[in-house]
């Protein structure tokens, strides 16, 4: 008597293929990886190069920093100043207004509300150059042109949105069930909110704070609109080592690597908040 074979049962082939499959799976990961971080590595390896060595095809050169010293005799340290101050300063104030505009609007039961959330939409869907020629005859006007403070409220009004936006799906997957039990125990509504809600929307916070600051860290078409020497930024200065005698690669390699390191410094302090932020947000957005 036969007995029909039990398909249940795992083939002999199917953990062999699966193997194969993790395998390419990690290669083909490995490879995106390289091919990512190769330009930052050419850009860092090429502010380490001689002059007369940088478009040497050799892996191996003698590595100077005088680069990076001719960086700090001229401009760029205080356009680097510039960029930390106004970057900074802005994600700073667009998080502590609008994380609580944010919680408004997700707690908030009127019927404008809609009409708002969509009123902050359409301030980001304008081209940054159609704020251009307001934005100078205003600055100039009122004597921020050229100045930190002019950066901070432009950086500021373009930050607000996106963060509304971001933190709203964080505070409407926090149960109202919370801060009413909360209030039962004779919390306040702002107590609720710092020691209960906030705290739990600690990943949403992250990965919104890096945004913005990455935001206003790489911006180079309001900075070199809307100011000319004492309040320029550092990817403004790097324009200047564009010249007419030449390129300065070497300067503009050291700066770059320079613009560079503060982002990735911040996103590793804050990496794993940002990873499980960006996670949740996309499933919830």
């Amino acid at each position: 008597m036969t007995t029909r074979a039990d398909s249940s049962l795992p083939r002999p082939g199917r953990p062999l293929r699966k193997l194969h499959a993790r395998r390419v799976g990690d290669a083909f990961t490995v490879v995106l990886t390289l091919a990512v971080l190769f330009p930052f590595f050419w850009l860092i390896q090429v502010s380490f190069r001689p002059n007369e060595d940088i478009f040497g095809s050799g892996i191996l050169f003698s590595p100077t920093l005088e680069h990076y010293r001719a960086l700090w005799k001229g401009n760029f340290p205080g356009s680097f100043i510039n960029s930390i101050v106004s970057s900074v300063s802005a994600t700073v104030l667009a998080m502590l207004i609008g994380v609580p505009a944010a919680y408004a609007l997700s707690r908030a039961q009127f019927r404008a509300s809609r009409g708002i959330r969509m009123w902050i939409l359409v301030t980001r869907m304008a081209p940054p150059v159609a704020f251009t020629i307001p934005l100078f005859i205003a600055f100039k006007f009122m004597q921020l042109h050229d100045t930190r403070l002019g950066l901070v409220i432009v950086y500021l009004t373009f930050s607000l949105a996106l963060v509304i936006w971001m933190m709203k799906p964080f505070f409407d997957a926090v149960p109202t069930a919370l801060e009413e039990a909360a209030a039962i125990d004779g919390c306040s509504t702002w107590r609720a909110f710092f020691s209960i809600t906030l705290p739990l929307t600690a990943p949403g916070l992250a990965a919104t704070a890096v945004i913005c600051f990455i935001q206003a860290w790489n911006d180079f078409f309001f900075a070199l609109i809307l100011t000319r020497t004492q309040a320029s930024t550092a990817p403004v200065a790097i324009v200047g080592f564009i010249q007419y005698a030449g390129w300065e690669w070497g300067r503009m390699a050291a700066a770059g690597t320079l613009v560079m390191a503060p982002v990735v410094i911040f996103a590793i302090l804050v990496r794993r908040y940002l990873v499980h932020g960006l996670a949740a947000g996309s499933i919830k957005g």
